[in-house]
């Protein structure tokens, strides 16, 4: 896809007529039109079956990249297109045939303005599932629950309508065997491995090779492009780099941070591993972090691996009272939601008031838009915990790294990393 692919809305033979006339209205960044074709989100989401186009595809692309016929008035009408999709339900990350997301066009085309509305929606759309987490939905029939889901003009707002819609959506769907299905798209078979675990983790063989660790299918569990990464984050931990602090960690890996962590001189360093394979690994000579410990660390006792999941681990370290000045977590196979439990839950009882906690942040990172989008996210919930973020950006020139030869992505299946810029968080009590 080039930058200047914004000559015709991409609608193929076999579109249905009603996502035909909303791709048409879209790319014209026609709002009156686009607000009269929507009567369910469904028809917001509606994607070519063969272009993957949707409205919101089509209203970003339309704009083209910035060129000297810009006005102001054009941007307004793009921007208010984009939003009364995004208000009726329209789905910020889907993918078209060039598995690009509306916000990845975007980027790509420059559009700072329409990046950013995409990015928003991203973001109050994982808040939503944040808080419908855990949360049953109610049946209710009650007429004032029905009251209340209407809007000032007595009409149901669009965010309900959408709510409503998905739920009734299998119903909807239901046909005779006889009823012709319609043509129906396919994203492009990217990144469609079996998903990894914890649990499937903490069972797989593991190899140290080539300055990786990877599991039995292949995944990438740590690499040594890490390595800067790691030193900067030690760095922000303990950033007068005084001996005699108590340390945490969570994930040992391959070491790296572990070893800087020693050679700092810590009074307490302490590490969560729950992989049998590295546990084995940490005593061996191959790691080098014995050795560290010996010449760089404090007194016997003071190190001290602790063997299973860190969320068993955890309310133990709590229960004995352990608070630490610098604490890190690095783990694999687990989701957001797991990363922010620690920082909710665990965070509060084993940080020192002015110590300074720090995570690998690798949230979304095969793809910007997503990236930004759990920057986002991750910021407003480390508040929630009472936790003030800074981010702290860091160069990541994988290109150059594969020149080199020195990334070792060879052999690997699942790339986690694929951007140009990582955020490194550094975390501190609020006030």
């Amino acid at each position: 896809m080039s930058d200047n692919d914004s000559i015709s809305v991409r609608i193929s033979e076999d579109c249905p007529p009603e996502i035909q006339r909303m791709l048409t209205a879209a790319w014209a960044h026609d709002v009156k039109t686009v607000n009269k074709l929507i009567d369910t989100p469904q028809v917001a989401r509606g994607q070519d079956p063969k272009t993957g186009e949707s409205p919101l595809h089509a209203a970003i692309r339309s704009c083209g990249a910035p060129s000297e016929d810009d006005t102001p008035e054009d941007l307004e009408k793009a921007k208010a297109t984009v939003s009364e999709l995004l208000m009726w339900g329209a789905i910020w990350n889907d993918v078209d045939n060039n598995n690009e997301t509306p916000g990845c066009v975007a980027a790509r085309l420059h559009r700072p303005e329409l990046y950013e509305l995409c990015v928003n929606a991203g973001v109050r759309a994982e808040m939503l599932f944040g808080l419908m987490d855990g949360y049953e939905a109610l049946d209710s029939g009650d007429d004032e629950d029905e009251e209340m889901a209407e809007g000032e003009d007595g009409e149901e707002a669009p965010e309900l309508v959408a709510v409503e819609e998905e739920a009734k959506g299998a119903q909807k769907q239901e046909s005779t065997a006889e009823e012709e299905k319609p043509a129906v798209f396919q994203p492009p078979a990217v990144n469609l491995e079996e998903q990894v675990t914890s649990d499937k983790y903490l069972r797989s063989t593991v190899a140290y090779s080539d300055g990786k660790l990877v599991d039995d299918a292949g995944n990438g569990v740590m690499m040594a492009w890490e390595t800067d990464i790691m030193r900067r984050s030690v760095d922000a931990l303990l950033p007068n780099k005084e001996p005699g602090k108590r340390i945490l960690n969570i994930g040992f890996g391959m070491g790296i941070i572990d070893g800087m962590f020693a050679e700092t001189k810590p009074a307490v360093h302490h590490i969560i591993e729950a992989h049998p394979e590295v546990l084995e690994y940490i005593s061996t000579p191959e790691s080098k972090f014995d050795s560290a410990w010996e010449e760089s660390g404090p007194a016997p006792g003071a190190y001290r691996v602790w063997e299973g999941k860190w969320q068993q681990i955890g309310l133990q370290l709590l229960a004995e009272g352990h608070v630490y000045d610098a604490i890190y977590f690095d783990t694999f196979g687990e989701d957001y939601g797991q990363l922010r439990m620690f920082f909710t839950e665990y965070i509060p009882g084993l940080l020192d008031s002015n110590g300074i906690f720090g995570f690998f942040n690798g949230l979304g990172a095969d793809r910007q838009i997503c990236y930004d989008v759990y920057t986002k996210v991750a910021e407003m919930h480390l508040a929630d915990a009472g936790l003030d973020v800074e981010w702290k950006e860091i160069p990541v020139d994988m290109k150059e790294l594969a020149e080199a030869d020195k990334d070792g992505w060879e052999g690997v299946k699942r790339r986690y990393w694929t951007l140009d810029t990582y955020r490194l968080p550094v975390c501190m009590f609020l006030g």
